[in-house]
């Protein structure tokens, strides 16, 4: 359970940490690069989903 909370916590950090470089990039005005946080920032919240739908599972136990 820990590792879980653990993890949803880093989730949080990426998924802000991409927000903030694709400000940046955008204010830079590289476009692949605003493409590469996207995909970042996709992929922690489609992770992170998951994550929850396992604690929720977990915690029905």
């Amino acid at each position: 359970m820990r590792k879980k909370i653990i993890l949803n916590v880093l989730f949080n950090l990426g998924i802000i940490l991409s927000i903030i470089g694709m400000g940046w990039s955008y204010n830079n005005n590289s476009p692949l690069v605003v493409a590469f946080f996207a995909a970042t920032f996709v992929a922690f919240i489609y992770v992170k989903i998951q994550l929850i739908k396992s604690l929720k599972k977990d915690l029905k136990k």
